[in-house]
């Protein structure tokens, strides 16, 4: 015969098992409302292409791109002229265009800031017409400075009156002169400009 204390563990048993089966009952249930929600997604898809910064190659040498083109034997005074054609081939509108110059060889030429080689740049409205060699070139149109005289080597020059539209052309002039004051420490000096156009896009807006 079972004792008082064995009958008193029996029924505290019973309400545990009890309250673990409803726990677990409960659970079953709260998985399966989840599974019984109404849903619904709908989608579309969205193409984004970016645009192109590309300034033409200015090479090889034609009646519009002659900036490649050396003049040798130079005197105090003389001039050189060469023709640039700066072509935006991208499809985005820039917000400026520079020009960085640096000479290697470097010499005297591009070293003595005074009566070393000066520059100029201007910018035709429509293509310029050649003559030479000696190249010399002159404008049917309307003629604007992008770069006033300075010394031919400069860093991010900033050029002005250019079109910056995509695809646009710029008809340019580059003039180097030797001013009649350079010194007889001029002679037998040698130089080889490089010149970087370098091309920035306009400012982000809403699309």
């Amino acid at each position: 015969m079972r004792t008082q204390a064995e009958l008193s563990r029996r029924s505290l048993r019973r309400p545990v098992l009890l309250t673990v089966g409803l726990v677990c009952l409960t659970a079953a249930m709260i998985g399966f409302g989840a599974f019984a929600t109404f849903t619904d997604s709908q989608s579309v898809e969205q193409t984004v292409s970016t645009g192109t910064v590309e300034l033409d190659p200015l090479e090889p040498p034609s009646s519009t791109n002659r900036l490649s083109v050396g003049a040798s034997n130079i005197a105090a005074g003389d001039t050189i002229q060469r023709s640039v054609l700066l072509r935006q081939g991208g499809t985005i509108e820039l917000s400026e265009i520079t020009l960085t110059t640096t000479a290697d060889p470097s010499s005297l030429l591009d070293t003595d800031t005074d009566d070393g080689l000066q520059m100029v740049i201007e910018r035709c409205s429509e293509s310029w017409a050649e003559s030479g060699p000696p190249y010399t070139y002159t404008c049917g149109g309307d003629v604007d400075v992008v770069l006033a005289s300075q010394p031919v080597i400069g860093s991010s020059m900033a050029l002005a009156n250019l079109v910056l539209d995509a695809e646009a052309d710029n008809f340019l002039r580059v003039t180097l002169t030797l001013p009649s004051s350079a010194p007889n420490a001029l002679q037998d000096q040698s130089s080889t400009i490089d010149y970087v156009f370098s091309a920035v896009q306009r400012t982000g807006t809403a699309q």
